[in-house]
This record gives structure tokens, C-alpha cells and sequence, in this order.
């Protein structure tokens, strides 16, 4: 199986095992890896899932190899976006990306733990997910740009929204490496840590969200997810709409708990 899950209390992480190609994606792994993230989402027991690739590569991008045997006139016509029966904000995902999950639009945190590449569909995975750890050594880039692939998962997308329309369009039009240092210093990734800790750094972050009241953990993730584009007045509107039952549901209780003693120095139990 070239994806497993391994589960912890309610942290799930969700390792794509390929070593023998640098995790490249094929076919079989991005429905393998689809299946795992569409059962974290829907299972009452998960909070938190971390996702890792095993044998020292995140993701070296879409297998090149299946990509050449696809007929150019007829070339992923079943991920075609405009398949999709509702509109993306109706709850309704779209159809599947070349890179498995790069579609989905989960309710719960995923976080990314990368070593070694995240390059060309392997970053448009990182990107995906809510935010990433990456080792020293550990590196971004748009490399399918020599290879004149295209981003088809979502890069040209969460890319800008994430670092800035100028560097963006440096990094994408490029190619270049981007290494963990400088990923960290534009905001591409939030820890940078020793070869070998993404995993471990990943996993007690996910074990620290997975600790918080869930409903507002998730409450706070959907507002945050969709306040992009919109006015000042509609996302204070929004937040609201998505916060106000989760402060009846948990926050009042939690305010009584602090109320009581709980909580006074950081301890949210």
C-alpha cells in the first residue's frame, strides 16, 4: 500500500510511501490518499491529521513517467473542475485534483511535515494543507516548469494568497529552489526544524490543536479558510455566523471551567 494511516489518540497522520520513485504521484497513491483524508474529515474520533512522506521525501511532484503515456487530447478529462454539480462554497467538493486531495475542502486542520522535496504538484500538496513544518534541508519549487507542466493543483491559487502575488509569480514563473530558510522567512512555512523532526514537530503540534475544544477549533478554521476576498463588514458577518453556536455549544462551559481555576497558565484542560 503506498498510503497508510497511523493514529494516535485523535491525531492522524497519513503517510504516502513511495520511496522508490521520491513519492511521486501516481494514480493509485492520489486515490489512496483522497480516501484516507475523505475518512479523517467524515470520522467523529479525528481532530488533527499530519501529512508525510516517508523515506525522506514529501513529494517530488506528479509521476512523469504516468504523465507521458496520457493521450495529450484527452489528458485528465475526469479532473475537469467544471464536472462539479454545485458551486465550490456549497459544501459540494470539487472533483478530484492529479494530486489526490488538492481539491477537498476539510473541516478539520491538517498540517504538512515536509523533508526533502515538496517540488511541482508535491508543493501544490503542501500548499493544500493548513499550514507546514519543514526540515533544514528540506526545499519548494516549481519544478515541472522545465518539464512544461503546468500547476493544475492548486498552486497558482493558494501560492499568492499565501506569500504575495509578486513573489509568487517569481517562484512559479522560475522554477527555482526555494529552501526552508527562505520559505520560513515568506511565510511558506511556519517552523523550520533539524533533518529528521518534521514528523515529531508536526505530530505535537497536531496533539496540542487536538487538545482545544474542537467545534471552535473548527469554527475559527472555516472563517479563516473563507474571509479571503471578501469586505471587512462580510467577514465579520461570517464570523459571526460561523462562532456564535460554537459559544454557546463550548464556550460558555469553557469560561465557567476558567471560572473555576482552569486555564490560568496555559493549561486549557
Amino acid at each position: 500500500m503506498s498510503v497508510r494511516i497511523e493514529k494516535s489518540g485523535s491525531v492522524w497522520t497519513i503517510i504516502h510511501s513511495r520511496p522508490e520513485a521520491r513519492n511521486a504521484m501516481n494514480p493509485e497513491s492520489a486515490e489512496a490518499l483522497l480516501n484516507a483524508f475523505l475518512d479523517f474529515d467524515s470520522d467523529d474520533t479525528a481532530s488533527v491529521a499530519v501529512l508525510w512522506g516517508e523515506g525522506g521525501a514529501f513529494c517530488s511532484g506528479w509521476d512523469l513517467k504516468v504523465a507521458a503515456d496520457l493521450d495529450p487530447a484527452d489528458a485528465l478529462r475526469d479532473l475537469d473542475p467544471d464536472q462539479a454539480t454545485g458551486a465550490p462554497d456549497d459544501g459540494e467538493n470539487l472533483p478530484p485534483g492529479p494530486m489526490g486531495p488538492t481539491r477537498l475542502d476539510l473541516s478539520k486542520p491538517v498540517i504538512a511535515a515536509v523533508a526533502g522535496p515538496a517540488v511541482a504538484g508535491g508543493m501544490e500538496l503542501a500548499l493544500w494543507c493548513d499550514f507546514r513544518v519543514m526540515e533544514e534541508d528540506a526545499y519548494m519549487g516549481v519544478y515541472c516548469r522545465r518539464w512544461g507542466i503546468p500547476l493544475i493543483d492548486g498552486g497558482t491559487v493558494r501560492l499568492p494568497r499565501i506569500v504575495g502575488e509578486g513573489r509568487a509569480r517569481e517562484i512559479i514563473l522560475t522554477g527555482r529552489k526555494v529552501t526552508a530558510t527562505e520559505a520560513e522567512r515568506i511565510g511558506l512555512c511556519e517552523y523550520v526544524v533539524e533533518s529528521g523532526g518534521a514528523r515529531a514537530k508536526a505530530e505535537e503540534l497536531a496533539r496540542q490543536i487536538a487538545a482545544f475544544p474542537q467545534e471552535c477549533v473548527r469554527a475559527d478554521l472555516y472563517s479563516t479558510k473563507r474571509q479571503s476576498g471578501l469586505s471587512v463588514r462580510e467577514g465579520l458577518i461570517q464570523e459571526w455566523e460561523s462562532s456564535f453556536p460554537v459559544l454557546a455549544a463550548e464556550g460558555i462551559s469553557g469560561a465557567g471551567r476558567f471560572r473555576d481555576g482552569a486555564g490560568r497558565h496555559g493549561d486549557g484542560t
